[in-house]
Formats: structure tokens, sequence, C-alpha cells
């Protein structure tokens, strides 16, 4: 398959790309090589939580030096590589203290030709020690920075969810910043809200959104505290403000996702504003995207259609086709609730000629989802909405063919999807396989939309109880139903 660039915004001022790490992943997509670092994980009893965005920030130059866990993939992928052939930096200079013991960059022991691979001609590549837009007062600290990375990179369930664990919500880990900044927020603060909607993304990718809303709800409050507090520094504060945007929608799509409409469309609404305020172009098409998506689960296929329409229209200074692609298509998903063929087959086509060009550096982290997979199953939604019953089974059968396993929230949801579009086809049997296979997804994904897709599957399907794969799938779906019931009286 041929090479992609990564799905990371370029490098942000003072930071230098990873050119090292770039040509690693040689021909790979980075959702490829996200897998790979997985498997060599898996081979030496490591748990990473790689994906395409993970892989975008290094090659960015964001992530300046992995955490230990990623050290020893790294390390056991690449034999006889330190980390500065990797294109990283010391520790010590990243984190600004010595590292445990004796790391990967003790290389003074190893033979220079053990370093450099076998008819590798690459040199190695010269990063800052530091990002010269922060001051010696946005520096974090190194009670700062064991907080955070504790909080967001150790890539545990419990972890994502508890992503308050910022400078805010602990005023002991705080004290020293805040002494140092007189309450004013700054580099770590920022950093921390990014590193939330990072760990708020991944999560939902996995498991869904179901128990994490209002976990992430309390950290969207800290983060509008910091906004009110107001950074000393111009970067910073726009950082702070595209981070709590992005947040603001992370936080809606989760209310979303777990079937609290209703609370999701403030949200969106807030990131919106953030986005006019700070004047991010970015941000705002993200929020009409959104916006556009909500709309149509709600029930509102004109503003479905409109806020898709806007977003295109500030899309289209930002470079990036596949945006663009996602935005038609929820155009299209609008127009296919209003049972206007004609115009949803136009935005269908155009959503696939601009995905067609292909991903770009342009495109933003936060569309690694968006691929064939999802562009199918959004089609597939089209079709069914439509009554279009074959052409929507036979897209929905397709995305959950190309679905890389990472997003296991999006397999159910394309597979939930097939299941609904069979039985409205009248393929009553094969609809039944196919939603007992979400049933079995079930157990590691907790998405209230998915449930709700099979809700209505089983509804199609009851009056077909006498085949023997519908009546063991709606037994199924009934004695998880009463479990789950039991569980909230206990």
């Amino acid at each position: 398959m041929a090479s992609s660039p990564s799905p990371s915004a370029p490098a942000g001022p003072g930071r230098q790309p990873n050119p090292a790490f770039r040509r690693l992943r040689g021909r790979l997509s980075p959702g490829e090589f996200a897998a790979a670092v997985r498997r060599a994980a898996r081979e030496i009893g490591e748990n990473v939580s790689c994906d395409a965005r993970y892989v975008g920030r290094v090659e960015a130059g964001e992530i300046r030096c992995p955490n230990y866990a990623y050290e020893r993939v790294f390390l056991h992928m690449y034999p006889g590589y330190s980390l500065t052939d990797l294109g990283f930096e010391p520790r010590q200079a990243v984190r600004g203290r010595t590292a445990r013991g004796r790391g990967a960059y003790d290389a003074a022991d190893t033979p220079e030709d053990a370093r450099i691979r076998p008819g590798s001609t690459r040199s190695e590549p010269t990063c800052p020690t530091r990002d010269p837009s922060h001051g010696p007062n946005d520096r974090p600290t190194d009670e700062e920075n064991d907080v955070l990375r504790r909080a967001f990179m150790t890539g545990g369930p419990a972890a994502v969810a508890a992503v308050s664990l910022d400078p805010l919500a602990h005023p002991a880990a705080a004290a020293p910043a805040a002494a140092a900044r007189s309450g004013r927020p700054g580099a770590a603060e920022a950093a921390a809200v990014e590193e939330a909607v990072r760990g708020i993304r991944l999560f939902d990718d996995r498991y869904g959104a179901d128990g994490l809303y209002h976990r992430a709800d309390g950290t969207l409050r800290s983060a509008y505290d910091l906004l009110d507090a107001g950074a000393r520094r111009q970067p910073t504060a726009d950082r702070l403000h595209a981070w709590t945007g992005e947040l603001a929608l992370s936080v809606g799509w989760l209310a979303h996702d777990s079937g609290r409409l209703a609370e999701a469309r403030p949200h969106y609404a807030e990131a919106l504003a953030i986005a006019r305020v700070a004047g991010d172009a970015a941000l705002e098409a993200h929020a009409f995207c959104n916006t556009s998506f909500l709309a149509r689960d709600a029930g509102r296929p004109r503003e479905a259609v409109r806020a898709a329409q806007a977003g295109q229209h500030i899309a289209r200074h930002l470079g990036s086709a596949r945006l663009l692609s996602l935005l038609a298509a929820r155009e299209a998903g609008g127009w296919a609730l209003l049972a206007d063929r004609t115009a949803c087959e136009g935005s269908l086509g155009r959503a696939r000629t601009l995905f067609e060009r292909g991903p770009c550096d342009a495109d933003p982290e936060w569309m690694t989802f968006y691929g064939e997979a999802e562009l199918n199953g959004l089609e597939a939604q089209c079709w069914a909405a439509l009554s279009d019953w074959g052409r929507a089974a036979r897209r929905a059968r397709r995305a959950v063919a190309l679905q890389d396993p990472h997003f296991a929230r999006n397999t159910a949801l394309f597979t939930a999807e097939l299941a609904d579009d069979l039985a409205g086809g009248g393929e009553v049997e094969e609809a039944a396989g196919s939603a007992g296979r979400v049933l079995d997804l079930l157990g590691q994904v907790r998405s209230s939309r998915v449930g709700g897709m099979l809700d209505s599957t089983a509804r199609r399907l009851r009056h077909h109880r006498g085949v023997p794969a519908v009546a063991d799938f709606l037994d199924r779906l009934a004695d998880g139903a009463g479990r789950s019931e039991g569980a909230r009286s206990a």
C-alpha cells in the first residue's frame, strides 16, 4: 500500500518534524504502522495504545521523547538503534532531569556500527532541546510532568476517564506552577487540555462513550476555568482556546454517542462560539461538522444540511479534501432524511470525488477515523434512509470488511448498520447473524447509539421469531437488557 501522510497537524512553532521516524514507517500508512507497533508491544508483554494519531504526533515533532513503554517497544522493533537514531531527544533535555537508570541514550558502550542498521544512510536529525516559543515561566515543572504523564500516557481506561487530573483539579500538584504564574495558566495547563482531548478520542474509538461523558464534562469545566483565568502569553492563550474548543466538541460527542442529544447541542454551540472568538477556522469547520451530524440524528434534516454547507464554506480555505469530503457526506445525510434522492446522490458523489484525492498534511488530527470504511458506512446510512436496502447493505458490508479493528466502536456500529439494512431488505437470517456479532462486540464497546440500532433491528425481526437465528438474537438481546436493568437496580 502506498504511504500516506500522517494525520497530525504540521509541526508547531519551535518544533521540528522527525524525518528519521518517518523514514522507518516507509510505505506503511500511519494506521498500519501503529498496528505494527501494537503487535511488537504484545511480543514483549507491553501494552501501548498506539494509533495513527500517535504516529502523526511523533512525525510532527510533538512527541520529543516517548514514555518508557514506547521506548522498550521501539527498541524491540529496531534492535541496535538508540532513541536518538529514531529521531527522539534525550530524556534529560525534554523532562529537565536525569532519566531513570541507564536508558537508550547511554550508547557509549555500543559500537557505532551496532547502532546503525546495515545499509542505512540516514543522518541523525537535529532537534531543539526545548520549545523556544515558551518562556522560562511557561516550562512545566517536574511534578507537573509526572502528574500529566501518569494521567494521560499510561493508556488505561481509568486514567483516560479520570482526565480531570489536570493541575486545576489537583491544587497540590499545581502549587509550584501557581506560585510562579500567579494563578495564570501556562504551557503545562494547555498541554493537559490537549492530552485530555487525545485521551478521550482514543478511549471513545475503542470503547464508546457510555460511562465517560460525565467525567469528561468535569474536565471541560476545568478548561473553561483556565480560559477565564487567561494565559499571560498569546501563543499559550491561542493553544488553550483551540484545545478547549476541541474538548467541548469531544464532550459533546460523548453526549451524542451515549444518546444525550439535547446535552450535546450546547457543547457544540460553545465550541462554535470559541472558534469564532479565536478566529479559528479549523475549529469552526469541525463544530459545523458535528452539529450537522447531531441534527441528522435528532431528526432535524434541514439543519443538518445547512450546518454541513456552512462547514464546507469555512473548510474550502483549509486545504483538506478529506474534510470537505466528510462535510459533503454529512450534507448527504440530511438530504436523505428529506427524501431528496437527487440532492443526496449529488452530495455523495462530491464526497466520493473529494475523498479519492487522498490524504494530505492539512487533514485535521481528529479525522483519523475517516477512511474508506467510514465513507462506506455513511453512504449506507443514506441509502437506508432512502429505503434502498440492497445498496445500503452492500455499502455497510464493505464498511465492516474495511474497518480497522482498532476502532472497535465503529466496527460494532457498521455491523449494526448492516444488520438493520439486511432486516429492512427482508434478509432476516443474515440480519440476525450480523446482529449477534454486534452483541459479541458489546462486551468491550459501550455505545447507546449502537444499542439503539440493535433495538431497531429487533423491531424489524420480532415477527420472524420462527427463524432459529432470529430467536437466538432476540433472546440474547432480551437477556442482556435484563442484566443491565438488574445492574442499575443494584
